[in-house]
């Protein structure tokens, strides 16, 4: 298989049904939000963006199976695997916040071998493949050279509906705000790994994710020379739903204050 070839075709179906979701978030009502758990929130624009891309996905690979987030189709695979999150950032979307994303990964067996990520209101389409480096829009991208965390800008996320680890992760935080220059949360985790591929983010966190926030990311951060990881510097990021993504320079450091402050609260 080419991915090279393959990675073309997923960026102009998610080009596509990009269209689609900025045409719609111009006329979007509130009255058409659906609750599917504690502030987890849906619309006929994830549905219908995830049919979109699910029929485009059936032509590119059309004996792979699918992973996606409104379930919207239900089939397994032996071999390949895509994993969909049509509308990354649904909070944004609904409240008119411009950051929400496409994110699509191919899974190969066990690993992760291509990932696009289109950030609908900027036009900026993030897209890599196993071995093949990591691209926005036609030029190729890499993460940041800094090596110390006074010197870098760092992504996270809040927890919105599962508060468990909420102490320890504020401790984070407190330490972070002291030692870096800043701390910013966009709302998308998609675009939060692709802008650590990019080099607009030095490092990024976050727990409580599922494989369609994080698969396209992963391969991007990976492809664009940084380092992706669990909190425990392992690599099931997936199977933990925790995600520490960094240029390959603070790695040791992001992981030392993780480590303090959720041993802590273990103890």
């Amino acid at each position: 298989m080419d991915l090279s070839v393959l990675s073309t075709g997923v960026v102009e179906l998610s080009r596509e049904v990009g269209e689609f979701i900025r045409r719609e978030a111009l006329v979007f009502d509130r009255a058409n939000i659906e609750y599917k758990g504690l502030n987890d929130m849906v619309s006929y624009v994830d549905k219908t963006a995830e049919n979109m891309l699910v029929k485009g996905l059936e032509k590119l690979l059309p004996d792979a199976g699918f992973i996606t987030e409104e379930k919207t189709v239900n089939r397994e695979s032996e071999h390949y695997t895509w994993i969909i999150d049509p509308l990354d950032g649904t909070t944004n979307f609904i409240h008119g916040i411009p950051t929400f994303s496409i994110s699509v990964a191919l899974q190969h067996l066990e690993e992760l071998v291509l990932g696009v990520v289109y950030e609908v209101n900027r036009d900026e389409c993030f897209y890599a493949w196993k071995d093949g480096g990591a691209y926005l829009n036609g030029k190729a991208i890499r993460v940041t050279t800094a090596e110390k965390i006074e010197d870098t800008l760092l992504a996270t996320g809040f927890p919105y509906y599962d508060f468990e680890k909420q102490e320890p992760y504020l401790g984070v935080f407190r330490e972070l705000m002291r030692s870096c220059h800043g701390l910013r949360r966009i709302g998308s985790a998609a675009v939060d790994l692709a802008y650590v591929a990019a080099g607009r983010f030095d490092g990024y966190f976050e727990y409580n994710l599922n494989s369609y926030d994080v698969a396209a990311g992963i391969v991007l951060v990976r492809e664009a020379g940084g380092h992706i990881l669990d909190f425990s510097s392992g690599n099931e990021m997936i199977s933990k739903r925790e995600v520490i993504a960094t240029n390959g320079q603070i790695t040791a450091e992001v992981l030392a204050i993780i480590d303090r402050h959720f041993n802590k609260a273990k103890n």
